[in-house]
């Protein structure tokens, strides 16, 4: 375990496998004490200084009651990892208005309301990341999800303007294809037209995008916030949407 981000309080949503539970192994080998959380049973995370919370990030109540918690147990929060996420893949003129709005309750109003609910618990050095996607900077074929992710961009930038002052940094970080039960469920033949249009010719994988995360939870990085940094293999900077799109129609 090494000392990258000792003793430092970080809470991560989603972290009940994929991206979120690499996460918290790289935060907790950082040397972190970690709070995960998520709506589904996120036991295989039991070791020391990790500690599982129950959470749907949707839900105000259920931030109070986490942020009441930290308050008890910790006294404050150094980190906050936004990661939870839900998937649509209806395209525009096929997507239900409740899975609209599910996709718009998870994606988006989760991290303002755990933005909302745990800033007062920050001080200055803190750390916050909202997970995006490519699909937040290109026009995906995905339109509930595009349209959330896109927000969550915007979220990000209010974030670091109004949290800067009291030095608190606010990032957004969006994967491409990461290997995932999420991503594992896709339409046959996305990863394969992913990696034709990633110019490094892989898809990626969660302990990638967690390398990056904890770059960002520590103290080496005191000047970079309202950043949005893509962990793509180069994907969205080629605008290849489009020809992911034709490839699923």
């Amino acid at each position: 375990m090494s000392s990258r981000l000792h003793d430092r309080v970080i809470v991560v949503t989603g972290a009940a496998g994929g991206q979120g539970a690499a996460e918290v192994g790289a935060l907790h080998e950082a040397g972190a004490v970690v709070i995960a959380t998520d709506v589904h049973d996120v036991g295989p995370h039991r070791r020391e200084r990790v500690y599982d919370r129950n959470l749907d990030v949707a839900d105000p109540g259920g931030w109070r009651e986490l942020a009441d918690w930290l308050r008890e147990r910790f006294g404050r929060v150094d980190g906050l990892i936004n990661n939870a996420g839900t998937t649509s893949r209806a395209r525009l003129a096929e997507v239900p208005v409740e899975e609209w709005n599910r996709a718009l309750a998870i994606n988006l109003t989760g991290p303002m309301l755990g933005i909302q609910t745990l800033a007062p618990l920050m001080e200055s050095g803190a750390s916050i990341v909202n997970v995006g996607s490519v699909a937040g900077l290109t026009a995906h074929y995905t339109a509930a999800y595009t349209a959330s992710k896109w927000g969550l961009r915007g979220l990000t930038r209010v974030a670091a303007m109004e949290l800067g002052p009291r030095g608190i940094r606010v990032n957004a970080v969006h994967p491409g294809y990461i290997e995932t039960p999420m991503t594992a469920s896709a339409p046959a033949g996305f990863k394969g037209a992913n990696e034709a249009l990633t110019p490094l010719g892989r898809v990626g994988s969660a302990e990638e995008v967690a390398a990056l995360m904890v770059f960002l939870m520590s103290a080496e990085c005191p000047f970079i916030s309202g950043a949005e940094i893509a962990v793509d293999g180069g994907f969205s900077s080629c605008a290849a949407a489009k020809a992911l799109s034709d490839a699923l129609s």
